[in-house]
């Protein structure tokens, strides 16, 4: 093996540094300056997502002949995104994220018919709508395990139900893919399967969740009743329900990657500026090591979603990294956002500083299995 092949290079192509320069930019001026103001409405800002269509990402993933740029699915690219978005705000990023993430399932895992059609509805000029329905209400979510059935009937096609949660958009998605477990005819059950169909399909009905964090983005409960839907709703057989969750583990872990620098960007200069008994906070060396361990924890799990993503996008096993990174995330996300919450002393427990709306948010990655993929 030579030398070069040897070498382990972070640097983003020039393709992909161009796309987070536009993305970073637009994280910091359009998302980050609007956050606060977002939380408290508890609904996103007006126009923001149509603004997002400017960043092209939904195209870049998506081959020319269906009217994509044919940059091909990267994990790692969209990996990047969502990490930039995140560090803007976690709300507005899972919204923007969320139709990218039905076209990543739909290139990975749809029939042909599916890519046409979900292409030729979420490559607008307008900002579409869609989302993926993976979460279950109650305790104890097993991926392998879902509640909700889609039972195959006579004439081949599927009637399903059960209740979903955390679908982003509701009835006003154009498109969502639901994962359900699939019964033959025979009522043997075949494994997990996503279908596809829109929000404002017959059966399906929608009431609006209310949670801590994330509270500017439109989660709803979804209860399914004898949903009907023809055989091509289906995705293909023997779906890899073990690398979608994989991908969408690396995905949360690239969200939480991205508020937690929020975080510390934040903390740094506050610890710098804030002075008591005659001196900034920051000589404290527990302050000062606390800030040094939030640094450390945070290039960690960077770089062990870049590895995740690296693994994923070279066509190599990468269920240990995914599961490994997960973890991380959400054992150190919190952390970080806890840790910044304790340098601001009282005034991190406040409204008047951001680092609660980010802790709040940060918690939240535990329960969004399943809301975007990578």
């Amino acid at each position: 093996m030579s030398e070069a092949t040897l070498l382990f290079d972070l640097t983003p192509t020039e393709e992909q540094q161009m796309t987070r320069d536009v993305v970073r930019r637009f994280a910091r001026e359009e998302m980050a300056s609007q956050a606060r103001a977002s939380d408290e409405a508890a609904e996103l800002p007006e126009g923001l997502l149509q603004k997002t269509v400017d960043l092209g990402l939904n195209f870049m993933p998506v081959p020319e002949v269906l009217g994509g740029v044919g940059a091909g699915r990267s994990p790692i690219s969209n990996t990047l995104s969502i990490e930039d978005l995140a560090q803007g705000d976690m709300s507005m990023a899972i919204a923007a994220l969320s139709p990218l993430s039905v076209i990543n399932c739909v290139l990975d895992f749809g029939t042909e018919q599916q890519q046409g059609s979900v292409t030729e509805t979420l490559l607008s000029d307008q900002f579409v709508p869609a989302a993926l329905a993976m979460m279950e209400p109650g305790i104890g979510f097993n991926k392998d395990q879902l509640q909700t059935r889609a039972v195959e009937q006579a004439d081949g096609s599927y009637l399903l139900n059960g209740a979903k949660s955390l679908v982003a958009f509701g009835a006003d998605a154009k498109v969502l893919i639901v994962f359900a477990q699939t019964v033959s005819r025979s009522g043997d059950v075949t494994g997990v399967n996503g279908f596809m169909l829109s929000g404002d399909h017959s059966g399906l009905s929608f009431e609006r969740e209310d949670y801590m964090g994330l509270r500017p983005l439109a989660l709803y409960a979804m209860t399914l009743t004898d949903v009907a839907l023809p055989a091509s709703a289906k995705m293909r057989e023997h779906f890899d329900l073990s690398r979608f969750h994989n991908l969408s583990k690396i995905a949360l872990a690239a969200l939480a990657v991205g508020t937690c620098q929020a975080v510390l960007d934040y903390v740094v200069p506050y610890v710098n500026e804030r002075v008591a008994f005659g001196e900034p906070i920051a000589n404290r060396q527990s302050v000062a090591f606390l800030v040094a361990d939030m640094a450390t924890e945070l290039e960690a799990l960077r770089l062990m979603v870049y590895r995740a993503a690296s693994r994923a996008e070279q066509g190599m096993d990468f269920n240990r990294e995914a599961f490994l990174v997960h973890r991380q995330a959400i054992k150190y996300g919190m952390k970080i956002g806890s840790d910044g919450v304790q340098l601001l002393g009282g005034h991190g427990f406040t409204r008047d500083h951001p680092v609660e709306l980010w802790y709040r948010n940060l918690r939240a990655l535990a329960t969004l299995d399943g809301l975007l993929m990578a």
